[in-house]
Formats: C-alpha cells, structure tokens, sequence
C-alpha cells in the first residue's frame, strides 16, 4: 500500500501501484510514460542520452516505458531527421540498448511505431525529394498536399509498420503501440475531413477503419498471439481541438469493432481532459476511455493532464491536484481504464511515480 494513501485521506490510488498483465506485457503498476516527441536522436538513431532519458523514467518508478513515436520505413513518415527511426541495425542497436536499460530498472516498455501522413507537408527535413502522402492527398481543410496513396503505397506501408513490429519482438520489447491519433496517418483513414477515397478504406465508419484494421491484423500475424498490440486513438487532432470521429456510443462501436477483430490487445485514449465525459447527451457520465472499455471489453490506457495543472495546450485547471487524484481514482473505480498515462508530470519530473507512490506531493517537481 503507498504511504501517500495512509498520510493523506484526500489520495487514494493504491489501487494503481497494484500490477497489470496482458499478453507480452507485465506491469508493476499501472502508471505509463505517455509518449512525448523529442527530436533528439541524430541522425535518426537512439544515442546514451536516449538511453538515459528513458532509464531515469523507468527507474522514476513507471510500470511502462511507451517511447516518444518513432518512424517506420517510408514512404514520407515525417518531416524531422532526428526523430528515432525504427527500423536498419543501427537504429536497432540503439533501441537495443534503450530497451536493456529500461528493463533493469524493472519496467517494460514498448515503441509507439508512427507515420505522419498529411501533416508532415509540403516542405521536409526528412527524405524532402519524396512527397507526402495520405488517404487522399488532402489536409483537414480539404487543400491538396502531397499525394493520395495508391493501392501498392498501402502494402508497402502494411509491410514497414510489420517490419518495425517484428523488429520491435527481436529488440526484447515488450509490445508495440501503433499511433492512431492527433490526425496522422492511421487517423486520417478514421477522419472523414482527410479520407475521401472511394474504394473500400473510404464511406462508413466502418469502412473508413478498414486500412487500419488490416494493418492491425498484418501485424498480429507476424509477431503472434501474445505479443502485446497498444492501438492509440483520439478524436481531437493537432490541428483541430474539437474534431470528432464519433458522435456517438454505437459510431464509436462501428469505428473500434474492426480494430478488435483484427487483433488490438489494448486501446490507449487520448484525450486532453481525462475527467470529461465524451457524449455529454448519453445516460452513462464515461469519459472516452471509459466508453472504449464498455464497448470493446478490452484493457484501457487513459491520459489527459494528469499531474499538471494546465490543460495540454490549453487553460489552467481549477480543481487541485487532491481533488484530481480523487476523480482519477473514481475512473478506476468505475472500471473506465486500467493503466493510466502521464506526460508533462513525469517530462518535469522523472521520480513523480515514486513520488505520488510515498505521497511525497511536496517534493514534486511541477511542469513548467
């Protein structure tokens, strides 16, 4: 039981420093290193301070290590050079290292494996002699940019995010998340302001999945039926704060059902306040998180300000940090998610784990 719990009534999160397990994955708790974009691997490959960047974590007391997005093989993943690739030896003999690291400090981690589709742009550091490309060579406002991928670009594209996948199990990871959020590729297919195609990744939601569910699927082909799949998914974009896919609970069903046939083991929520509810007109008060679990049944991963006291990217956030714990608590109660992710808490602070876990709260160093 953590310390904080006994010393102070206002926190109750034992529950979360109790372990977790899913196919590949075993956990010491339910706290996730959310993964956070760093642009500090040169060259493209995980160097020592990336190694000890994600050590430090690991040893900060998170039961998962979800590393930043890391590029798979092309065509036009994204616009940095110094995003981490994740595919060819040296890459490999970098993350190698990373994953040894992190493991002997007790934790498990997993790659995010990524592809930026419409919103690398016209204009890349990275590979600029290739164009971008997306489900229809559109960005959200429907201006063309780049190209719209032909049925070849797609299985070359099944065939990267497979080998990354395959390359992730040789490494020692512990699993693999695909990034299908914040409207890069995999979400631009979810997303009708991107995906206008006609063919059958394009029309219904359902269809609209498709493509993603067939990488799924690809994937969980090649590295079996227990090496753990993390699916990340939003509404929101980068580029669009309100953007929604679903309207609905059953829309939302018809989106997720694809990607649980295929193979997901887990679905990771992001969202930019966990404690909202996702359909403020429905019966059930569920946040995002919440409704993924009801409707799939699978294991959950929520996120969203956790341990900061400002909305991502947005305004500052009245309640305090007890009160916030309590509502967190009460998710977790309710069965709304099993892991929970931080980001900006645990970017300021790597022992916030730790800390929280010793109810040490004083001792925290905030995000800034």
């Amino acid at each position: 039981m953590s310390q904080g719990a006994v010393g102070d009534p206002s926190i109750h999160l034992d529950e979360l420093f109790t372990e977790f397990h899913a196919g590949s994955l075993r956990l010491r708790n339910r706290f996730a290193m959310a993964p956070m974009t760093r642009m500090q691997s040169p060259g493209g490959i995980p160097n020592a301070e990336n190694v000890e960047y994600y050590r430090a974590h690991a040893a900060g007391g998170a039961g998962l290590i979800i590393t930043e997005g890391t590029y798979v093989r092309g065509p036009a993943a994204g616009p940095a050079a110094a995003v981490p690739r994740f595919y060819d030896d040296d890459s490999a003999a970098g993350w190698r290292a990373v994953v040894e690291a992190v493991h002997a400090e007790g934790a498990a981690i997993v790659p995010q494996l990524w592809h930026t589709g419409v919103t690398r742009g016209e204009s890349s550091e990275f590979e600029p002699e290739v164009p971008s490309v997306s489900p229809s060579g559109v960005d959200h406002t429907g201006q063309p940019v780049g190209q719209a991928l032909t049925s070849g670009d797609l299985d070359t594209l099944v065939g990267s995010y497979v080998e990354s996948a395959v390359l992730a199990k040789q490494l020692g990871f512990d699993g693999i998340e695909l990034h299908g959020a914040h409207g890069y590729l995999l979400d631009e297919f979810f997303w009708a302001a991107t995906n206008h195609r006609q063919d059958e990744y394009g029309g219904t939601l359902r269809r609209r999945a498709a493509f993603p569910a067939r990488l799924v699927a690809a994937v969980r082909e090649a590295v079996g039926p227990d090496f753990t799949i993390i699916f990340r998914y939003s509404q929101w974009k980068g580029t669009d704060y309100n953007a929604r896919i679903a309207e609905t609970p059953g829309e939302l069903e018809e989106l997720l059902t694809p990607l649980v046939e295929a193979g997901v083991d887990i679905f990771h929520t992001s969202q930019r306040r966990h404690w909202l509810p996702e359909f403020t007109e429905h019966a059930d008060d569920l946040s995002l998180a919440g409704w993924t679990k009801k409707i799939t049944g699978l294991p959950v991963i929520t996120v969203g300000s956790v341990g900061v006291d400002s909305v991502f990217r947005g305004d500052r956030i009245d309640e305090t940090q007890a009160q916030r714990f309590r509502v967190l608590h009460e998710q977790f109660e309710r069965g709304e998610f099993d892991i929970v992710a931080v980001g900006r808490a645990l970017l300021a602070d790597p022992e916030w784990v730790n800390k929280v876990h010793d109810g040490r709260l004083s001792d925290i160093t905030p995000f800034r």
